[in-house]
């Protein structure tokens, strides 16, 4: 059971969020959405410094598919990572497009209070953290 941030990480600068969304954007390129067509790329980053991308991987049953939050949180994960302060999501839409409801539990989980970013490709942002996006979450600490 891990516990997430007692508080908010520290906001990261201009240019770290403008090289995240590049990141990202590049990232959603790599994207397999062939049903739904649409792409999503993210950017992770560790308090050190060190960036994790991720893009969303669909299937034809759609229950398996893998939004690009969750891939880049896992690979992190996964590469002895932790310790993130912000993700950034990048997709082509009119209206930014925020995180899902399965992927905001698992950055909370893994990831605590980060900050989000959020980017489209008219280059229109929107940045919240995710305590304020996803409102008395579950945790632990509830267990």
């Amino acid at each position: 059971m891990r516990k997430r941030p007692a508080k908010a990480a520290r906001r990261p600068s201009r240019s770290s969020l403008t090289t995240m969304a590049a990141l990202a954007l590049d990232a959603r390129k790599r994207a397999h959405a062939p049903y739904s067509r649409f792409k999503v790329g993210a950017a992770l980053k560790t308090r050190a410094g060190e960036i994790v991308t991720g893009c969303n991987i669909e299937n034809a049953s759609f229950g398996l598919t893998m939004c690009a939050e969750r891939v880049a949180v896992f690979k992190a994960l996964s590469e002895g990572l932790a310790g993130f302060d912000a993700i950034v999501v990048a997709a082509d839409s009119k209206r930014i497009t925020a995180p899902c409801g399965p992927c905001r539990q698992i950055l909370w989980e893994f990831c605590g209070d980060v900050l989000v970013h959020m980017v489209n490709l008219q280059g229109e942002t929107k940045t919240w953290r995710l305590g304020e996006l996803l409102p008395l979450p579950f945790d632990g600490s509830n267990l």
